[in-house]
């Protein structure tokens, strides 16, 4: 379908705004937000979400920011123990519509990663700076760059004047990148729309679908005893090498991944298959000693259809519990003293819409309509749009600029994150428009 008069309009309008947006982006990057540990003070969350607030108050939004109660949200998914808001407010601004449409809300996650090695940065990560068509500073793909646009797009249509049918929301949260509490936040405040678009950095791909993740330590018992005597059998009362035992947790972990790579069904068309890796090992109390245990952090990564009746991962636990006993078994010594698996609180639960969701057409149509590619995908990690569909039930699309595959290079996370400039304007007028189609136009 091609762009109505209207609907160009407002492209154009988007494009002749292109300093805008860099230069929002580039004020968003450079207000520190890197996301947190529990217990960690606050940085300068509530001064971005205040310089969004205004921006979006000015063009006639509602706006709702605020910091959540800690108690209220203790124990709600996502939300660590200990975790506490002061200092870093979540916004939910409000663009009332005419009435009869359908309600669409813009939603993006303003905690960004380590700048670490700072050192090897071409320039400073907080200090945006173009070069050669690209911004550069930490976040501008994942996700101030998304951000950004889609803020621009809310404010384009109402400078034009476009009063949609159905309300547009436009929801900035925190700790996505930490434990995933900010969107659970925005949920429990009464955040609800007919669909969501969350504006990480998909190459403008539309993303249907995410894995859950869920991670845990594995404690593998030694016995400790001096390392430079000769030991007996631990049998006979001898030291144990936790280190040395570990090795067959490791074994075992490579052996259920390899299961996974050749079991029927475990294919998705938008994600890869489910996957499991040690990640962090920590042993030992003294150079000379038999360590007395080995402590193995896991990440377990698994698609949608593995999920338990409640969208999340207790079955994956099981079978990896399982099958970690079952294997180290066949070691006499972890028979005898088997391994014990402590799993984190809050893992983060797989998506998938279906393709057919209204929200689903309207972005695959008005992205190939502002001259992007229009494609399905999906994320081997996780994202806010799980949260919003699962906690809210508003199915919720990813949707882009290039960052995770940008120029051919995923560079979130990275030293010298950058997201391409012209990718900035696409996405907001691909949002723009997909936002009149959803919501409609009066």
């Amino acid at each position: 379908m091609a762009l109505s008069d209207g609907e160009r309009r407002i492209c154009d309008a988007v494009a002749e705004r292109r300093n805008d947006v860099v230069a929002l982006a580039s004020t968003l990057i450079g207000f520190d937000t890197t996301a947190r540990n529990v217990g960690d003070p606050p940085r300068e969350e509530a001064a971005l979400q205040e310089h969004l607030a205004g921006r979006l108050r000015a063009v006639g939004a509602e706006i709702d920011l605020w910091e959540p109660d800690a108690e209220a949200l203790a124990g709600k998914p996502l939300v660590p123990p200990g975790l506490d808001f002061a200092g870093r407010p979540q916004l939910i601004a409000r663009l009332r519509g005419a009435g009869g449409g359908r309600s669409l809300v813009l939603n993006g996650h303003i905690d960004v990663v380590s700048v670490e090695p700072r050192e090897r940065w071409t320039s400073d990560p907080f200090a945006a700076e173009v070069r050669d068509g690209r911004l550069y500073g930490r976040g501008s793909c994942d996700m101030k760059g998304g951000i950004a646009a889609m803020a621009l797009a809310a404010e384009t249509l109402a400078h034009e004047g476009v009063r949609l049918a159905g309300d547009l929301v436009v929801a900035t949260n925190t700790d996505e990148e930490s434990s995933g509490a900010g969107g659970t936040a925005i949920v429990e405040r009464g955040l609800r729309a007919d669909a969501g678009i969350v504006t990480e950095a998909t190459g403008f791909d539309v993303w249907v679908a995410c894995r859950g993740s869920e991670y845990g330590v594995v404690r593998v018992p030694g016995r400790p005893g001096h390392a430079e005597v000769r030991q007996p059998g631990w049998r006979d009362g001898g030291a144990v090498n936790a280190i040395e035992k570990a090795t067959v947790v490791v074994d075992a972990i490579r052996a259920l991944r390899a299961e996974w790579a050749e079991r029927d069904g475990l294919d998705h068309p938008y994600v890869s298959r489910p996957d499991l890796l040690p990640t962090l090992a920590a042993a030992g109390e003294w150079p000379v000693t038999y360590p007395a245990a080995c402590d193995l952090t896991i990440a377990v990564m698994y698609v949608p259809r593995q999920a338990d009746a409640a969208g999340r991962g207790a079955e994956i636990r099981r079978e990896v519990e399982e099958w970690i006993a079952r294997e180290t078994a066949k070691d006499d010594w972890l028979a005898a003293n088997p391994p014990t698996i402590e799993w984190w609180p809050n893992g983060v639960m797989p998506l998938e819409i279906a393709e057919s969701e209204p929200i689903v057409g309207a972005m695959l149509g008005a992205t190939e309509d502002v001259g992007r590619p229009g494609r399905l995908g999906g994320l081997d990690s996780w994202y806010d749009g799980a949260t919003l569909t699962h906690l809210a039930g508003i199915p919720s699309i990813g949707y882009g600029p290039p960052g995770f595959d940008a120029d051919g290079l995923s560079v979130a996370h990275m030293v010298d994150e950058f997201v391409p400039v012209d990718g900035l304007v696409a996405c907001a007028q691909g949002i723009a428009v997909a936002a009149m189609r959803f919501c409609g136009v009066t």
